[in-house]
């Protein structure tokens, strides 16, 4: 049971984020979520980038998580949505990337055939 809308609202963020790819929330208190994530300095710095600085920050004791702040529904949507725009090119990008290497040695290997 929640005990207050700040909580309701951390639950909310974190399933949203549980959805995106490479993105991994973990249990969190207060008004932070804590996601684990791959090169989680570049990913925070481009969220700051986009946003405000300093609004998305990595832990010093946590060297693959970054800390997102709960706030009000429509903050947290705009940090949501910039997290998944983010997610969804770095998926996009590494899909590419494994075409072309399979490309790469499909053709190496028509050359040696």
């Amino acid at each position: 049971m929640y005990e207050t809308d700040l909580d309701r609202e951390r639950e909310r963020l974190y399933s949203r984020l549980s959805t995106l790819p490479g993105i991994h929330p973990m249990p969190s208190i207060r008004n932070w979520v804590l996601v684990e994530t791959h090169n989680p300095r570049e990913l925070a710095r481009r969220i700051n980038r986009r946003i405000a600085p300093g609004t998305v920050s990595v832990p010093r004791q946590l060297s693959d998580a970054i800390r997102i702040p709960v706030r009000d529904p429509k903050s947290n949507e705009l940090v949501f949505g910039i997290i998944r725009d983010l997610t969804n090119k770095r998926a996009d990008e590494e899909a590419a990337r494994e075409e072309a290497e399979g490309s790469a040695a499909d053709d190496s290997a028509a050359e040696v055939g």
